[in-house]
């Protein structure tokens, strides 16, 4: 661990002069670094990338090409429950875009959106590894198996119930 202090960070929150002080100030450490802010707050907010461009000496449009290039970083804060649901060749063909297609019916959102309330966010995924149980979908990583629509009409009653 490195003991140099994040010179650039004046006005960042501590938890991200945290995760920035935990690194050598080295480009090599750019994932890294990007996989614990996802984590932190659930999506890589400018504030974060302009604290990271000024750490490691790297231009802003570097990182935003990093966090774009890849599906495991997102720009946009996900849902309190993040629903994803698998559009991968075995999940598609047992009939997974009707599921997909309930869940942005009930929620009035789009793929990559979030409700206004902030408690929901979908997501359309390839394959998550779980063909045998075809179609999937997850919710907050929970994966529920041989799904139907009205699997996901319980599970988005049951959820929106617990909200209330």
């Amino acid at each position: 661990m490195d003991n140099t202090k994040c010179s650039g960070c004046t006005g960042t929150d501590p938890k991200m002069q945290e995760i920035l002080n935990t690194y050598v100030q080295d480009k090599s450490n750019l994932i890294q670094i990007l996989n614990e802010v996802q984590e932190y707050y659930g999506y890589v907010p400018e504030k974060a990338m302009l604290a990271i461009s000024d750490y490691l000496s790297i231009p802003m449009a570097e990182i935003y090409g990093v966090v774009t290039f890849y599906a495991r970083f997102t720009l946009k804060p996900k849902g309190k429950y993040h629903i994803a649901v698998c559009l991968g060749t075995a999940c598609f063909v047992k009939g997974s875009e009707k599921i997909l297609d309930r869940v942005k019916e009930r929620l009035g959102i789009d793929v990559g959106e979030t409700t206004a309330d902030g408690n929901f966010s979908i997501e359309a995924t390839r394959c998550i590894g779980a063909c045998g149980l075809a179609p999937v979908f997850t919710v907050n990583g929970e994966v529920y198996g041989k799904a139907t629509v009205k699997m996901m009409d319980e599970v988005l009653d049951k959820i929106m119930e617990e909200i209330k």
